[in-house]
């Protein structure tokens, strides 16, 4: 009976008060449990605040004062673990309560807190009672030294005469929420960067400048926004279902010549991105068998889908020498980035279309193939505006987003309207046999005969032995058998590409010069971006002056030898 008694009661509390009104009471639980005797209600308060007890055994005069104390006990524990930093200061501003939380804040977070409680409240001191509860609670913000961002409330507290007698504070640690606005406020820049073309600084840049242009942005962007240096943008060719690299940054030549593929096996993450339209955080580069090679040190990574029209139309490619250095937050905001990416590659595109189009028929088309993307961006931003409800200077900030995309058509509609007078093109004086041209190897690439024809006589009347070519096929056999100094292909041609012209010159030859001639401009295998960032010499849009073609073939080629 005793051992299943002790096994029962594993401890008792026993004011001694309780012991002189009940001593048997007392002796029966001293021999069947551990017993701790104590002399008054808060000596037994600090006792249960240090240990647990089954039982507490008190005369009927002290259980309510005991119970209060218990209660208060169970209140402060409870505040302890509180995640966020409790304090109660007086109306000096002193602190003279904080729980753990508050107390691991540097002293000069704390000082902060009570100089700010001895300014905001010293007017509670005199009139209380007829202070407001806005004036009773006031908010602020507060950076701490170790850059955390403090949310910080504070309200009075009333004693029974209804006079201020203390103050309050809740500290609560927004430093995720605030870096997620500053990263909103980020994006915004960047995507109004992207896009944003003042048609009189656009109009003035040829398509190299333009490229030029746009990557500086992409680079400068990407790092802002992503805080990393190692990326790589990939786009998709239809035709091929090749994800070809347009632009990168930090990424090794190894990485950058991979074959990649839009399918979802045996084609890395880019490839599994592109096929499956969905974005994809790799948070150990080591563990999952889907990742290619990219940076030396990778540890992990992002990869998103670039979409237009709700196509993907490639993919962007964020690493990181970090483990698990993406997060969901990373994924929602590459993704509208990506967006901006898609948009302002295709206004690139869209800006070099053939020279003939009317002013009108260019900017229709611009239009139309511009409202798409913008809409995806403004339903994307919505989406995370439902996302936040709650949050509403986030909200806010991506409001703006969406008024900055609508406002993206009318910059662009501007863009594309061009000064009249720009579209007639004549023929310069042709003088024979240039010193510069005369003996040069040139190598004519195009499926359209009457530029091959026309140009073939160009350059032979300034003494240059020019070959012709149909195709890209025919093009790369003949760089295969002899070599040229000079390359002068179409981009967009049929069994061969502009840009797989360029890279057999190249590969036969570094030293070969190479000039792409378009009337579509940004090509939709991207040849441009890709060749100038492999030393494309230049770009020529059709129709084009002869003079504009003899100047264009000087500056590429070097200097004769004396």
């Amino acid at each position: 009976m005793a051992e299943s008694s002790k096994a029962r009661l594993l401890s008792a509390l026993i004011l001694r008060d309780a012991c002189g009104e009940g001593a048997d009471l007392a002796r029966w639980f001293t021999s069947h449990a551990r017993v701790q005797v104590v002399d008054s209600v808060e000596d037994a308060r600090r006792a249960l605040e240090q240990d647990h007890f089954d039982i507490v055994v008190t005369s009927a005069t002290d259980f309510l004062p005991l119970r209060s104390a218990q209660l208060s006990a169970q209140a402060t524990a409870i505040l302890e673990t509180i995640a966020q930093g409790i304090c109660v200061a007086d109306l000096s501003g002193r602190v003279i309560w904080a729980n753990a939380r508050m107390n691991e804040y540097p002293n000069e977070t704390l000082e902060a807190i009570g100089q700010w409680v001895r300014g905001a409240f010293s007017g509670l001191r005199d009139d209380a009672k007829h202070a407001s509860a806005a004036q009773r609670e006031r908010r602020w913000w507060l950076t701490t030294p170790n850059n955390h961002y403090l949310e910080i409330t504070a309200t009075a507290v009333m004693d029974p005469n209804n006079h201020a007698s203390h103050v309050a504070v809740v500290a609560w640690d927004a430093t995720q929420a605030r870096r997620l606005q500053e990263k909103i406020d980020t994006i915004d820049r960047a995507g109004r960067e992207l896009v944003r073309l003042d048609a009189e600084q656009i109009s003035r840049l040829n398509t190299m400048e333009r490229l030029s242009l746009l990557e500086q942005k992409i680079i400068r962007s990407t790092r802002e926004l992503m805080h990393f240096d190692n990326f790589a943008i990939r786009v998709l060719d239809r035709k091929t279902n090749r994800l070809e690299l347009v632009l990168s940054a930090g990424m090794p030549v190894e990485a950058q010549n991979i074959d990649v593929y839009a399918e979802p096996e045996a084609n890395g993450i880019s490839g599994y991105v592109a096929s499956r339209g969905r974005s994809y955080i790799c948070p150990d580069v080591q563990k999952d068998p889907r990742y290619l090679a990219g940076i030396s040190n990778a540890r992990s990574s992002l990869t998103v889908p670039l979409r237009l029209h709700d196509q993907v139309v490639g993919v962007f490619n964020v690493e990181s020498d970090k483990p698990a250095a993406f997060g969901e937050d990373d994924r929602q905001f590459a993704e509208i980035f990506a967006r901006h990416v898609a948009v302002a590659l295709h206004i690139l595109k869209l800006l070099d279309t053939e020279r003939h189009h009317t002013t009108g028929k260019l900017a229709g088309d611009v239009m139309g193939e511009i409202t798409g993307p913008v809409n995806d961006i403004l339903t994307e931003a919505a989406n995370l505006i439902e996302d936040y409800i709650g949050h509403d200077e986030l909200r806010e900030r991506l409001g703006r987003i969406s008024d900055n995309a609508v406002r993206i058509r009318e910059s662009i509609k501007q863009v594309v309207t061009p000064p009249r007078g720009i579209v007639g093109m004549g023929a310069g004086p042709i003088r024979p046999s240039d010193p510069i041209l005369s003996g040069r190897t040139i190598l004519v690439v195009d499926d359209e005969e009457i530029i091959r024809d026309t140009v073939r006589d160009v350059l032979a009347s300034q003494g240059c032995r020019v070959s012709v070519a149909e195709d890209g096929a025919a093009a790369i056999a003949m760089l295969q058998e002899r070599r040229f100094d000079l390359v002068l292909s179409d981009i967009k041609m049929p069994n061969a590409s502009g840009y797989e012209v360029f890279a057999a010159a190249k590969d036969a030859d570094p030293q070969c010069r190479v000039i792409l001639m378009t009337g579509f401009g940004y090509d939709p295998n991207h040849s441009i971006v890709r060749a100038r960032q492999e030393g494309l010499s230049a770009v020529l849009f059709k129709p084009f002056k002869v003079d504009q073609l003899l100047a264009e073939l000087r500056n590429a080629l070097p200097a004769p030898k004396a």
